[in-house]
């Protein structure tokens, strides 16, 4: 058998209903692990070890009985530190809520618990899912497991470099300007931002209403879409909900799909790192070879897409923090603060227009999705930086192409695409449809199998 560590949901599963390993084996092994390498990577805030392990003996008594609940069973999976798990802190890795404990959990943490998932702990964040890694904070920023003189992506940047350490087979995320997809680009794993509204909030600190999502982070397609459909549904309680029945994947191939290309959005938009650019020419190609139809499609200016985040994210967010900013402005980092106090600067005209201007947005996405079945696109545009590289963080942090699609509420799902000449994943963009998520996890599926993507040398560690 595998390591434990490296194993899929679907392996764990099947070795659970066969007594090869149980849940408290299984969560022993990856403790060890975590004690082992989270002084390397700092994936976690806290580790909830004691409740997790009754959880553990609880399904294991359940399996021992025949009492499967389903795929995601017996299965530990990390919550992103602005997620609520009652009972544990939700610090938002920020002094200013340092002792906040949750009275209750999240819909997404409650639906997990349903599904008889294990929540093994809290993963490190960018300060309130802002900014990038600071280390003016009370928690080490996470490291990037590749190589650990480089940053993670963020702001799930504790869910990504945990995925790809082996600390867990599954995590939470959140996804406002793109911090789901960053993690999954820059650690090389699957991360999944779902269409607006169809995975509940409740119980998530917001960052920007109109644009925050919670996504399925994973080391492979088929992990994301089984976690996706326990977190999906609609929420009566979350007024940007939607009824949208789960998606599920059906292993399609590649062949007949009609393919996307935007390929301006990397070589004339934000030119990418000639590797970044040199792994998508390869991506469409590989799609190519295998039957999909594959045309170049123009959307508008990725500089407009991002302005236009910009401005309804640090309006919106600037209201939620306003209080705390004027009453503690040295308990934020410097950067997180920076950022937030944008928002102090723009009027309501600026945040009427951007919202104006996200409707022609989305119909102009939309309409290229009526000739498309996905879009192709950059993720990131360079490599992660080295992460005391304050300069070159803050040069290439912004140099990405996920922040459109947050902009219009599509579903995107960011993987790798292969390898630098430094040993740092290379990433790719697929996106679909509004509730097409079920396409867009197939077709990632498929690219895995053909593209033989490497996986993280400390993944392969004992």
């Amino acid at each position: 058998m595998k390591p434990l560590h490296s194993l899929g949901v679907a392996e764990i599963g099947a070795a659970y209903r066969d007594g090869t390993i149980t849940p408290p084996r299984l969560l022993r092994h990856l403790l060890d692990r975590i004690e082992r390498l989270n002084p390397r990577v700092h994936a976690f805030i806290q580790v909830d070890a004691e409740a997790a392990m009754l959880a553990a003996e609880a399904a294991g008594a359940e399996f021992a009985r025949g009492r499967a609940r389903g795929p995601l069973h017996g299965i530990p999976v990390g919550i992103k530190d602005i997620i609520d798990v009652a009972g544990l802190p939700t610090t938002c890795h920020s002094r200013i809520l340092l002792g906040n404990v949750a009275a209750a959990d999240a819909a997404v943490v409650a639906r997990l618990r349903a599904a008889g998932a294990i929540i093994i702990g809290k993963l490190s964040t960018h300060e309130f899912a802002l900014g990038g890694p600071a280390f003016d904070l009370p928690f080490p920023p996470a490291r990037n497991p590749w190589n650990t003189d480089h940053h993670p992506g963020g702001s799930s940047s504790g869910s990504g470099a945990g995925l790809a350490a082996g600390l867990f087979p599954l995590a939470l995320g959140t996804d406002t300007g793109g911090s789901v997809r960053n993690p999954a680009s820059q650690c090389g794993i699957v991360g999944l931002k779902p269409t607006y509204g169809l995975v509940s909030r409740r119980g998530v600190f917001p960052l920007a209403f109109t644009l925050d999502h919670v996504g399925p982070m994973a080391r492979r397609a088929q992990d994301a879409a089984l976690l996706l459909q326990a977190i999906a549904g609609h929420d009566a309680l979350d007024p940007g909900s939607v009824p949208a029945p789960p998606p599920r994947a059906t292993s399609a191939g590649i062949a007949g799909l009609r393919v996307g290309f935007v390929r301006h959005f990397h070589e004339t938009d934000m030119p990418a790192d000639s590797e970044v650019a040199s792994a998508l020419e390869q991506a469409a190609a590989l799609l190519s070879a295998e039957g999909a139809i594959v045309r170049d499609v123009t959307l508008p200016s990725l500089n407009d897409f991002a302005a236009v985040n910009r401005a309804i994210l640090h309006a919106e967010a600037y209201a939620i923090h306003a209080p705390w900013l004027r009453d503690r402005p040295g308990d934020y980092a410097q950067l997180t603060r920076s950022s937030l106090l944008t928002g102090a600067f723009l009027t309501a005209d600026d945040y009427i227009q951007a919202q104006r201007a996200r409707g022609w947005m989305i119909e102009r996405v939309e309409r290229a999705l009526g000739e498309v079945d996905v879009l192709l696109t950059a993720s990131s545009m360079d490599p992660p930086a080295r992460i005391e590289d304050a300069a070159e963080v803050a040069r290439t942090y912004p140099r990405q192409a996920r922040t459109p699609f947050n902009v219009t509420g599509h579903p995107a799902l960011a993987m790798m695409a292969g390898l630098s000449n430094g040993g740092l994943p290379l990433s790719v963009q697929f996106v679909a449809g509004y509730f097409q998520e079920a396409r867009l996890l197939d077709v990632a599926a498929a690219f895995e199998r053909v593209a033989e993507l490497p996986s993280c040398r400390m993944l392969e560690e004992d």
